[in-house]
């Protein structure tokens, strides 16, 4: 393929071999050990690549090994960012062992989470993480190595859980309210099992406290749940001066409710979100949340994961993160 030409299909293996002046069989083993070859030829086949922009079938390769080298993750909503830090605990460990994570949104939605999975397992993934809400018919089990990240409402047999100890962040949220001064604190929750065990630990310390426990629950926990379930909040409870979110996107939708109303944060209402995600660590929000560790998680999915991999007997585990209070600019003493 001549240099000036122009390119109109993705360059082949052919293609470098030619403008190399070698043959294809040796710029396959230059892609798979060029130390085999002279120092000549390594240079020819490596300018050819560079000129081309060629670029290596994975398909190609994994059909030749039998190994995807692919991990698949699956998470409830990409709107939510939560998983960000997630994937990047995940990428740390496997991206230089040459693993590359594949994503799939379930969304809320009869069958959305076994249509997500089944289109990874399509793919040949190797093993599987989730961060959503399993369906029924998975909660049977996975033919592959499998961890939840996070607590679900339920965990498919032999899987590995993995997660933040929610119930532990729950209580780490109301004592941080409690001890800032205030006794109406509202929660805005959802149905999901990590925000069963969130508030969970809110509702323990507060009634230890003994005040009163106050809770909007909505079926999801997006910014509009947090929306609906602050107005709420705010109209059949006026003396609340504290809230505390699920997670931070729910807290998102507090803000909104809030101002809506004319108050201010924090000087009227302080509010507390969970996660700690880069929607909480933007300067514009300021939010003091609870860090869920969701690198951590990442990496200790990660991991398992490929222990997994190179020995399926394992039986699997549970292991708990412990979580940490970031302050931030949206929590005050009760004024």
């Amino acid at each position: 393929m001549p240099l000036n030409s122009a390119q109109t299909r993705r360059p082949t293996l052919y293609d470098v071999a030619t403008q190399a002046g070698v043959s294809p069989s040796l710029v396959s083993l230059f892609l798979k050990d060029p130390g085999r070859i002279s120092e000549k030829r390594r240079e020819a086949v490596q300018k050819a690549i560079t000129q081309l922009g060629y670029r290596p079938s994975r398909a190609a390769t994994t059909l030749a090994s039998s190994r995807t080298k692919s991990i698949g993750l699956v998470i409830d909503d990409y709107r939510n960012p939560w998983f960000v830090d997630l994937l990047r605990g995940m990428e740390s460990v496997l991206s230089d062992l040459g693993y590359q994570v594949t994503l799939a949104d379930s969304r809320p939605g009869a069958n959305r989470i076994k249509e997500a999975t089944d289109g990874l397992l399509a793919m040949h993934v190797e093993a599987l993480v989730l961060a959503a809400e399993p369906s029924e018919p998975m909660l049977a089990g996975t033919w592959v190595p499998t961890v939840v990240a996070g607590w679900r409402n339920g965990v498919p047999a032999g899987a590995d859980l993995i997660t933040n100890d929610d119930d532990r962040g729950g209580m780490m949220a109301a004592d941080h309210l409690l001890a800032l001064g205030h006794s109406h604190i509202g929660h805005l929750s959802g149905s999901d099992g990590a925000s069963f065990h969130r508030r969970a630990g809110y509702q323990s310390t507060l009634e230890a406290a003994g005040v009163e426990v106050v809770i909007g629950e909505s079926e999801g926990t997006s910014e509009e749940d947090g929306y609906g379930s602050a107005c709420w909040l705010l109209d059949h409870h006026p003396g609340t001066t504290a809230i505390f979110a699920a997670n931070d996107t729910m807290a998102l939708g507090a803000f909104a409710a809030i101002k809506a109303r004319g108050l201010s944060v924090p000087n009227e209402v302080s509010v507390i979100g969970y996660d700690n995600s880069p929607l909480a660590k933007s300067r514009f929000l300021d939010l003091t949340s609870i860090d869920n560790r969701s690198d951590v998680v990442g990496v200790d999915a990660a991991r398992r994961l490929l222990a997994r991999i190179d020995d399926p007997t394992l039986e699997p585990e549970r292991k708990l993160i412990e979580p940490t209070l970031v302050l931030r600019g949206t929590t005050s003493a009760v004024r």
